[in-house]
């Protein structure tokens, strides 16, 4: 095994776990969850499910799942006993990609042969997102610590401040964590919205219903909460994008991640309008359905990174 070796395997499974994300929202957009009725881990009790959509779907999903689990495991092994790469943070992340990715694959098998809830079924997107998360976060890890010494020394000085530079405001660590928190309880809201297929509850965007402030019962209300709440990432972001340019410099590291945090809600908002305005077309909302999902993953990840890099800097 060697650097480049490790590099790419890290890569690869991130890749992987990405594929998975993007395959479990097809799942539940093209209604496929019981597509191999309540067997698990064949298809209605074969190797080869039957030639239909949501069979097909399913099938391919758990495919991807197993073949992802078993880089997973791949990666946390070489992690663990490759002594170059048995370091503190790359233990942390391929053993939390571990985790993650095992408590996926059960409670997706808990959903297929006991019908879960709702609730239940939303969760699964938050764990398969915490994996793809941990999976990115080892990617670029490694991908740091297999750069020259010397591209890294030049790549400091020509776009962010040296670490010992940067003097940290008390509390921001503490205030990302909090938004990161909360932006997670969005993401949830979102993925049960999709799974109670409450989305088309308000009708238009950005208005619902033709109505600044529609009646706020059932599905309506839960739909509406759901557009207040991202609106309310948005406000927060770019709060924190102000007092960390004010604080710790425009060009430091932290700007340039809550500069993309920034672009990533906006791109978001504005996927989440594309979304409302096809939720009746089946065959374009498949395709808005997963540019949300990414964006959305991409926006999760850099939070987390904001967060880790912020305690990093803090403790230099």
């Amino acid at each position: 095994m060697t650097f480049q070796k490790y590099r790419l395997l890290a890569l690869v499974t991130c890749i992987g776990m990405f594929l998975v994300l993007i395959a479990g929202v097809l799942v539940t957009n093209t209604d496929s969850g019981r597509g191999c009725g309540s067997d698990w881990p064949l298809c209605h009790g074969k190797f080869v499910p039957a030639y239909t959509v949501e069979s097909m779907v399913e099938y391919s999903h758990r495919m991807i799942s197993g073949i992802v689990g078993l880089l997973v495991g791949a990666t946390y092994l070489v992690t663990r006993f490759w002594k170059p790469a048995r370091k503190k943070e790359n233990l942390l992340y391929a053993g939390g990609a571990l985790l993650f990715t095992v408590m996926q694959a059960g409670l997706g098998a808990m959903a297929v042969v006991w019908e879960q809830s709702s609730l239940v079924l939303a969760l699964h997107f938050g764990i398969s997102l915490f994996a793809f998360t941990c999976t990115w976060l080892l990617y670029a890890l490694v991908k740091r610590q297999t750069q020259p010494l010397s591209t890294q020394e030049s790549t400091n000085h020509a776009k962010v401040r040296p670490p010992a530079a940067v003097t940290l405001p008390k509390g921001l660590f503490r205030s990302i964590i909090a938004l990161l928190v909360y932006c997670y309880g969005v993401i949830y809201l979102g993925a049960y919205i999709r799974h109670t297929e409450s989305g088309g509850a308000c009708d238009g965007w950005p208005l619902c219903n033709g109505e600044v402030i529609p009646e706020l019962t059932g599905t309506i209300g839960i739909a509406f909460a759901h557009r207040l709440a991202a609106l309310l990432v948005l406000v927060l972001v770019l709060i924190l994008v102000i007092y960390i340019r004010k604080t710790v410099g425009k060009t430091s590291e932290l700007a340039s991640i809550a500069n993309k945090a920034l672009i990533l809600v906006v791109l978001q908002i504005f996927s989440g309008g594309l979304l409302s305005f096809t939720l009746s077309n089946e065959d374009v909302y498949i395709f808005t359905g997963l540019i949300h999902t990414i964006i959305i993953s991409a926006l999760f990840t850099m939070l987390v990174l904001l967060a880790i890099r912020t305690r990093q800097l803090s403790h230099e």
